[in-house]
């Protein structure tokens, strides 16, 4: 068993990431290329993402909360 000893996370987990990235992307308004450079990774990385066919490693995790960070920081600002 390939597996042996991991439990895969959930499927809607990893749906709501996808969204989650996509919606971040969309908010900044980047293109897939654009958010790529801005995390660290290449755009067809953040594509597997939006798609739910892989999950951000720790680093580029920890980019994106801080790009989310940003967000609801401009957010608040223009309420």
């Amino acid at each position: 068993m390939v597996n042996a000893g991991k439990k895969p996370m959930p499927k809607r987990n990893d749906r709501e990431l996808a969204e989650m990235i996509k919606d971040l992307r969309v908010k900044l308004g980047l293109t897939q290329e654009q958010f790529a450079a801005t995390v660290g990774v290449t755009w067809s990385t953040v594509s597997r993402w939006e798609n739910g066919r892989s999950r951000p490693s720790p680093l580029a995790m920890g980019r994106i909360t801080e790009l989310l960070d940003q967000q609801s920081s401009e957010s608040r600002k223009h309420q």
